[in-house]
């Protein structure tokens, strides 16, 4: 049976994506989307949703210290609205609070020189994101 999940990390300008494997899991990196505009962005995850043959898509939601909804949250929840518009697929949002930080830490445990560490952290932000996602919800 398939599980697969497709996670997103969504940037300003890069939105980053993850998918787990067939049997959710393990977490990837899949690709990074140019954020264009909500509609498109939603148009181009929806179709990698379906070229992936995805179950549900999380989208990562940043969450202030108490919980609160902010900005970063607020837009998240904005692309989780614009994707259901474009899908049946379940659409999930799951607080990624400190995924970026994880993903800066990743790499510098995994001795990426500091020049190259400051590249992109979304795809690895988006794959801690799927991560921390399937472990909650391990049957």
């Amino acid at each position: 049976m398939n599980h697969r999940v497709l996670a997103i990390d969504p940037g300003d300008k890069h939105i980053g994506l993850a998918l787990s494997d067939p049997t959710g899991t393990i977490a990837n990196p899949l690709t990074v989307v140019n954020h264009i505009s909500r509609a498109i962005d939603a148009a181009q995850i929806t179709r990698i949703a379906t070229e992936n043959e995805v179950e549900i898509i999380v989208i990562g939601q940043a969450l202030g210290d108490e919980g609160e909804v902010g900005p970063a949250a607020r837009k998240a929840q904005r692309m989780a609205e614009a994707i259901r518009l474009q899908t049946n697929l379940q659409v999930v949002l799951w607080d990624e609070s400190g995924s970026t930080m994880e993903a800066r830490e990743a790499r510098f445990e995994m001795g990426v020189s500091r020049r190259r560490r400051s590249g992109h952290l979304d795809k690895l932000a988006a794959v801690i994101i799927l991560q921390s996602y399937l472990d909650a919800h391990r049957h």
